[in-house]
């Protein structure tokens, strides 16, 4: 009689079916265990948050690379803007006034007979000096005042709403012509004073609303059921997750406020000379825009560069940070 094998059907191992079936799962059992995985989403892959995914669309995203390399470049010649330039801007010979470019003087001469060149390179620093801290101040003091709007809701809210209504009514220029008209000083803290004192409101209006959103969040409620204080659900959990959208609006609007330095520069109520200025250079070049064009093009040019600068870093961090538009 032919022997019969005791061995249960299942025993045979990498042979049949069930052994092919049994391999496959303990090598997708093994996978599972690597850290990451075969493409590093695995149960051991480290979770990504939100910034660090932004993080790696915008090292993705040409626009921000572009736009950033402009950025760090305006802000090393701001810092040291001997670095490019050995001229003095506030040194100028009328007996050169409107000439072109020649050797050493690449842009030519203004009216007074400054170096264009000169004054274009030291007039980033005025420029980007007011955006920064003007930015800086509007987002502190919106993201504040609107943050605790949203998180405590009622009287404060109300308060705050009406207003920040009052303040958008207030034309800026004209704001700017009626204040400013009336500072001596030649540096630029009354031009960031006046920024913030109107620019606050559109970020605070942001920041309530994003505070609003997240405090309905399950995590925000759990928090407050195990007894956690006001100040640490707001400081731990809600600021965290609500100052995205601030710091998109911030970006965008730091180019607006170059711009609108410039322009207060331009209609002589913003820096005021001997103070070196896009904004004044475009003002004074402005008479004389059919025999010396290129007086009023380069700090034209360079504060346009500037402004869009800016706004494209603004956009790329707007498209990284908004969940809607992944």
């Amino acid at each position: 009689m032919p022997e019969q094998s005791h061995e249960p059907e299942g025993a045979i191992a990498g042979t049949g079916m069930g052994g092919g079936m049994d391999l496959a799962t303990s090598e997708a059992a093994t996978l599972e265990k690597t850290p990451g995985g075969p493409q590093g989403t695995g149960p051991a892959a480290k979770p990504r948050s939100l910034w660090s995914d932004a993080w790696r669309d915008l090292r993705r995203n040409p626009v921000f690379v572009v736009s950033a390399l402009v950025i760090l470049f305006l802000l090393v010649i701001s810092v040291r803007p001997s670095l490019i330039t050995s001229g003095n801007p506030l040194q100028c010979e009328l007996a050169r006034s409107q000439e072109g470019a020649r050797a050493g003087h690449p842009f030519g001469f203004d009216g007074q007979g400054c170096d264009v060149y000169t004054r274009t390179v030291y007039g980033a620093r005025a420029s980007v000096t007011v955006g920064v801290c003007a930015t800086l101040g509007v987002a502190l003091l919106g993201s504040v005042l609107g943050g605790l709007a949203g998180f405590f809701g009622g009287a404060w809210d109300a308060i705050l709403s009406r207003t920040t209504d009052v303040f958008f009514a207030i034309p800026v220029v004209l704001g700017g012509l009626v204040l400013l008209s009336v500072v001596t000083s030649n540096t630029v803290w009354p031009v960031v004073g006046f920024m913030v004192l109107l620019g606050w409101p559109q970020i605070s209006r942001i920041a309530r609303g994003s505070v609003i959103t997240v405090k309905q969040n399950d995590y925000v409620q759990a928090a407050r059921a195990l007894g956690a204080s006001n100040s640490r659900i707001l400081l731990r959990h809600i600021a965290p997750n609500a100052v995205a959208p601030v710091i998109v609006v911030a970006t965008i609007a730091l180019g607006t406020y170059i711009a609108l330095e410039a322009t207060l520069s331009y209609l002589g109520v913003g820096l005021k000379p001997p103070s070196v200025s896009w904004g004044i250079d475009i003002s004074a070049a402005s008479p004389y825009i059919r025999n010396a064009p290129h007086a009023l093009l380069w700090p034209s040019g360079a504060l346009a560069v500037t402004v869009l600068a800016f706004i494209m870093l603004g956009d790329a961090v707007r498209d990284a940070l908004d969940p809607k538009l992944r």
